[in-house]
């Protein structure tokens, strides 16, 4: 499968070659299909798994868009850890489980940036959520590269 995503991404990659070197490139094809499976899922789970209705487990009832969050949540995070360490870090020579636990807390990072980001741009600065979602979500993959390239898969010195 690794193969694969290579070649497919190889094959790609002269077509963006003059804008992005390919690591930055690999990372946003990588984290673009993440993403999109994201949503994919996310699209699913609301409206055909929990059919738009609240989810009662035995101690809380959790709302149709956070179980729908959290169901792309458990299929999202292992494949872009897969894709992030087997596809665009592959120099990294930390241990897999160092590096699955920097990658958690990146994605919890990310996750706190985009609420308080989208917190801040809608209700202090009052734009509109959709430019507000896009302009986040631009800090926000920035933060990610940067998280993922110099801490969560960086290569350790001297080896």
């Amino acid at each position: 499968m690794k193969k694969r995503i290579d070649n497919i991404l190889d094959f790609f990659y002269p077509l963006f070659g003059r804008f992005m070197d390919r690591q930055t490139f690999r990372y946003a094809a990588s984290g673009g299909s993440n993403t999109l499976l994201d949503i994919f899922l996310f699209f699913i789970s609301y409206n055909f798994i929990f059919k738009k209705q609240p989810v009662q487990l035995s101690f809380v009832t959790i709302s149709p868009h956070v179980a729908a969050f959290l169901f792309a949540f458990l299929f999202t995070f292992p494949i872009g850890f897969l894709l992030m360490r087997n596809i665009v870090f592959t120099e990294s020579n930390l241990r897999r489980r160092i590096q699955l636990f920097r990658y958690f807390l990146v994605v919890l990072l990310c996750f706190f940036l985009n609420y308080i980001f989208l917190k801040f741009f809608v209700e202090h600065l009052h734009i509109f959520p959709t430019p507000a979602k896009i302009m986040t979500t631009c800090i926000v993959i920035g933060v990610s590269y940067l998280s993922q390239k110099y801490f969560t898969f960086r290569a350790k010195e001297g080896t």
